[in-house]
């Protein structure tokens, strides 16, 4: 099978140690289920732990950092790139997703638990809740001068600055004050919240990549691995119902006690 071996479309993994190496491979598989002949590369400091056949191109990087994928990006040999963390799985074609690079330099999606500070906290700037941070995880981009340049000056704010632990942060100044232009991409790109497919209708979407962290759950010591869609769905159906029993301690944010009423099935808002 003839995969593309330089620039075209690509799909890239950043990650370090064994166990998110692992991670990585157990998603690239996925991928390959669903796009067999998608390119896809791994920058990694560990490539003896990589089974034969999953990546077309690994890139050895000793002494990563955490955020290595910051300096990773910009170095890749692809014109579109699809970044994606190890902690996600495909379940469905790409598509035509790549094709929105046609008129965006970037995609990307909005964030979870947007209505907690830390998701909407920037370090230069106060922006409105409806501009919160992005998640970077999945994050599709095109090599041109404009992202390149963009790409570099995040990774140079980020590692300047021993005080910020998330990248997000960053993301979210810059995505702020820049004229690049991006494109939100609906949830199913990058479910992070998979009970959303106890809510939507068949037409709704075609979810195609989770991301989860609870994909590391056996890295911490919290439980058996998860490696399905029907072990993580089973686990954040549980979780929900354990994030919505916090009324009963008082611990639901503020916008959350005035419709609580309404999942319990009384049929009113508080």
């Amino acid at each position: 099978m003839e995969r593309d071996k330089a620039g075209g479309r690509g799909v890239l993994y950043v990650a370090s140690g064994a166990d998110y190496v692992d991670l990585a491979v157990q998603s690239a598989r996925s991928l390959r289920a669903v796009e067999p002949e998608i390119a896809v590369d791994l920058v990694t400091d560990l490539s003896e732990e990589v089974p034969d056949g999953v990546f077309d191109e690994i890139r050895v990087t000793p002494q990563m950092h955490e955020r290595e994928k910051l300096r990773a990006m910009p170095e890749t040999r692809f014109d579109r790139t699809l970044y994606v963390d190890s902690d996600t799985l495909f379940l469905a074609p790409l598509g035509d997703l790549f094709d929105i690079l046609d008129r965006f330099e970037c995609a990307l999606t909005h964030d979870v638990r947007r209505d907690w500070a830390l998701i909407r906290r920037g370090r230069d700037h106060q922006t409105p809740y409806a501009f919160p941070q992005h998640n970077s995880g999945v994050f599709l981009y095109r090599r041109s001068e404009n992202m390149l340049a963009f790409l570099h000056d995040w990774a140079q704010r980020f590692f300047a600055d021993d005080a910020i632990e998330r990248d997000q942060i960053i993301l979210k100044d810059m995505l702020w004050e820049s004229d690049l232009r991006y494109y939100v991409l609906p949830p199913e790109f990058n479910l992070r919240r998979v009970t959303l497919l106890d809510a939507w209708e068949p037409l709704d979407a075609v979810p195609t990549i989770l991301h989860s962290h609870r994909f590391q759950d056996h890295m911490r010591g919290r439980g058996e691995r998860i490696a399905t869609l029907e072990a993580l769905l089973k686990a954040e159906r549980v979780a929900l119902v354990e994030e919505w029993a916090q009324e009963r301690s008082g611990e639901l944010p503020e916008a959350a006690q005035r419709w609580v009423g309404l999942r319990k099935g009384d049929g009113k808002a508080n």
